[in-house]
């Protein structure tokens, strides 16, 4: 009798050991549920402004309408933080969290404006706003593409 309930603990055990982290990794990341931002909320960059030649580093100013600035980790309704994506050729995965290179600068602090070392030639700069999780919003709040020159 002992044998048998030791047996049937092992194996319920094991059940849970092998079944409960493979649900995680079967769940698409997707599955997280997406923080709603407002119809009208707006994301764009004050300066440097598109065209423009500047000096490194350059100081990036952060412009947000409708929504409010909160720094990651704080979950509040229609806010999120600011990340500039640096010289990229196409927009990160909206449905997972936004990268953190030098391609992919995070504001995590609330942020509004920064300092960013850049070489010299044309460089591209776009914002986007990630939630508490450094997702995107659902709609993706997004500024428009400038071209800059460094010298």
């Amino acid at each position: 009798m002992f044998y048998q309930n030791t047996l049937k603990t092992k194996n319920y055990l094991f059940n849970i050991l092998i079944f409960l982290p493979s649900i995680f990794f079967l769940m698409p990341l997707s599955a997280v549920e997406k923080s709603i931002a407002p119809d009208k909320a707006m994301l764009y960059i004050i300066s440097p402004q598109d065209g423009d030649t500047v000096s490194s580093p350059v100081k990036v100013i952060f412009g947000l309408n409708g929504m409010g600035v909160a720094p990651a980790g704080i979950k509040m309704k229609n806010t999120g933080h600011h990340h500039l994506l640096i010289d990229l050729a196409q927009l990160p995965d909206i449905n997972l969290p936004i990268p953190s290179d030098e391609y992919h600068r995070h504001f995590g602090k609330g942020q509004t404006e920064a300092f960013i070392e850049l070489d010299k030639g044309e460089h591209t700069l776009q914002l986007i706003l990630g939630d508490h999780l450094h997702v995107p919003h659902e709609p993706p709040i997004i500024s428009k593409k400038i071209r800059i020159k460094v010298n």
